[in-house]
């Protein structure tokens, strides 16, 4: 039986991989939406900070990015029932070997959490009216995902381990083997 306190390491990085795919595609989206816009022919003032709260709200890249931060949110509330967490285990998982790694379930729910604050952060400057916030945050959780995805380099893990240490988050132990 599976240990509920420890995770197949495969799965966060399977998480991240779509997560990537949705966020470069959010990027490229927010991009072309009014977020960069330019006025006038001299393109000396911004769309965004002129357009009605309804339609920063409407744009597409607006949208985007934020069904990806309520898909964060479910990750740190309920990160068994999230769509690519079911997903992993149903589909994939099953066609793999068995886990040869285990890790401890916390840096990589508080790595949705980072991912969370940094679209959360994009999406309200956007409505505040911030030209380039959307695209630029959108940028900054694709890379944090990517290097996740590719290379295992989970950044919110890292910074969960630095948090650790300094005793402001996870003062339990770590997760038993």
């Amino acid at each position: 039986m599976a240990d509920p306190a420890r995770i197949d390491a495969r799965g966060p990085r399977f998480a991240a991989s779509i997560t990537a795919v949705l966020l470069l595609v959010a990027t490229l989206v927010s991009l072309i939406g009014v977020s960069t816009a330019r006025t006038g022919s001299l393109g000396n003032g911004w769309v965004l900070s002129q357009t009605p709260l309804a339609a920063r709200a409407a744009d597409p890249g607006f949208l985007l990015v934020l069904v990806i931060a309520l898909l964060f949110v479910w990750g740190v509330a309920a990160p068994r029932t999230a769509p690519w967490s079911v997903l992993y285990r149903r589909l994939v998982q099953p066609r793999l070997a068995p886990p040869t790694e285990f890790e401890d379930p916390r840096p990589p729910r508080f790595a949705q959490g980072v991912g969370l604050f940094v679209t959360a952060v994009g999406l309200l400057l956007h409505l505040a009216g911030v030209p380039w916030a959307l695209p630029i945050a959108a940028a900054m959780a694709f890379v944090a995902a990517f290097l996740n995805a590719v290379f295992g380099l989970c950044l919110g893990c890292q910074l969960y381990l630095v948090l650790q240490r300094a005793g402001i988050v996870g003062r339990r132990g770590p997760a038993s083997a």
